[in-house]
């Protein structure tokens, strides 16, 4: 077995589709899970950015829809696979290497109608503080009355479930090969403290053989309550919230308020 461990998504970005759920693994897909409720309702040729892109499926749907796509992601792997798919699906984007904070240096403020920050990947931000940077900087692209939409984990659900090793009980097929997920959760005493990710992707080669991809990848949970609270330190209200105690994750939609200004930071 050949193991490859890369920091920063840098593995991952390569075997990332066996970790798309099967509603999303298509560009199509991606943007109709999001169509009804927050896509459907945006005017044509609508600013959109995506700042955790991944592999891209959600920024080319969108851009197939013919809206005004920016993909980003602090992965320059991932920022590869988003072009690549968007020059095979034939659609027109803008990606670039980029993490939360860098954002506003690269684009402008108040000139986005929607912007996406989905996949949990907002637990990558680097506790309270850097998770308010990262929303601060998503706030101030918006333009007033524009649009937020965060999915998150329920972390308090994975932090109750302690250390643990979770393998999937299937085997995944992607691009007519299998491979075995798992992910091994190191959950620290406190909140504040980093936590760790590490994920396995064991791709089965037709000779039997495995080669898998691994990546330890730093965590900061956050209870929902705060990240409620963080979002309106930052000029956002929550329209709609599929939070549910029970539930594994969920998603917000805040809009910018009106009034807000580009000034600094909240405290």
């Amino acid at each position: 077995m050949e193991v490859i461990a890369v920091a920063g998504y840098g593995a991952l970005s390569d075997v990332y589709e066996w970790l798309i759920g099967d509603d999303r693994l298509t560009p199509a897909k991606a943007a109709a899970v999001y169509y009804s409720d927050v896509v459907g309702s945006l005017p044509p040729n609508a600013r959109v950015l995506d700042c955790a892109c991944g592999t891209g499926q959600l920024a080319v749907g969108l851009a197939s829809l013919g809206l005004d796509v920016f993909a980003a992601d602090a992965s320059s792997g991932m920022v590869r696979r988003t072009e690549k798919a968007a020059d095979e699906q034939g659609v027109s984007l803008r990606a670039l290497r980029a993490s939360w904070d860098e954002l506003p240096d690269h684009l402008e403020d108040s000139t986005f109608d929607l912007v996406f920050c989905v996949g949990n990947s907002l637990g990558h931000a680097e506790g309270a503080a850097g998770r308010l940077t990262a929303l601060e900087a998503m706030s101030r692209l918006l333009t007033p009355g524009g649009r937020l939409v965060l999915h998150s984990r329920n972390w308090e659900l994975v932090r109750s479930a302690g250390s643990r090793v979770d393998v999937r009980d299937r085997l995944i097929r992607r691009n007519g090969r299998d491979a075995v997920v798992s992910y091994y959760w190191q959950i620290e005493q406190c909140w504040e403290q980093e936590h760790f990710l590490e994920i396995v992707v064991a791709q089965i080669e037709p000779d039997g053989a495995v080669r898998a991809c691994s990546e330890r990848l730093s965590i900061w949970p956050y209870r929902y309550e705060d990240l409620v609270a963080q979002l309106r330190s930052v000029g956002l209200t929550v329209q709609s919230s599929t939070f549910d105690p029970e539930s594994d994750g969920y998603l917000v939609v805040a809009s910018r308020d009106q009034a807000r200004g580009t000034s600094e930071p909240a405290p």
